[in-house]
């Protein structure tokens, strides 16, 4: 899907404001809230804004320590493993990997016994074969889109440059 600059614009500022109104989205971008919606509405259904909740801190919610855990599965059970793991409230998210296991999951925990215990309940899950864990000790990137969003809009206004010049060009 390609995103334009006032797609940009847009996705910009719903990371910067994410509680601001519509409406004055609009006016800050100069454009009519009937364009906005249909912005919007597309973003939406090309997939590119895949949702509009809070973000919450694990932290926060009692659960400060963040692990990652490789998750190693028996030969044709990934489907079984990966349902089971959605079972499990401290993991938040799980991906199919290539490399070293079979699964990579973001695990949150109260404390270190607290993980213990977690990784225990994933050991015992049937065509689990092993793990291996690695703790977060610091964030020191944290979840970012904007500096994707914006040169995403930079590659498609030099694409969009390079049309007009060589249209320009062939008259």
């Amino acid at each position: 899907m390609a995103v334009d600059a006032l797609d940009t614009r847009i996705l910009r500022l719903l990371i910067e404001r994410p509680r601001t109104s519509v409406r004055e989205y609009a006016r800050l971008l100069g454009v009519a809230r009937g364009t906005l919606q249909a912005r919007l509405d597309r973003l939406e259904r090309d997939g590119v804004i895949t949702g509009t909740g809070p973000f919450l801190s694990p932290a926060a919610l009692g659960h400060p320590v963040l692990a990652f855990v490789h998750v190693e599965v028996t030969q044709g059970h990934l489907d079984e493993v990966g349902d089971a793991l959605a079972a499990v409230p401290e993991i938040v998210e799980a991906f199919s990997i290539t490399g070293g296991g079979d699964l990579l999951t973001r695990v949150v925990a109260r404390d270190a016994g607290h993980l213990e215990d977690v990784i225990q309940r994933l050991i015992q899950l049937p065509g689990v074969v092993r793990t291996r864990t690695e703790v977060a000790l610091r964030e020191r990137v944290p979840h970012r889109l904007l500096p994707l969003v914006e040169a995403v809009g930079r590659a498609a206004g030099a694409q969009k440059e390079q049309e007009s010049g060589a249209g320009a060009h062939s008259r």
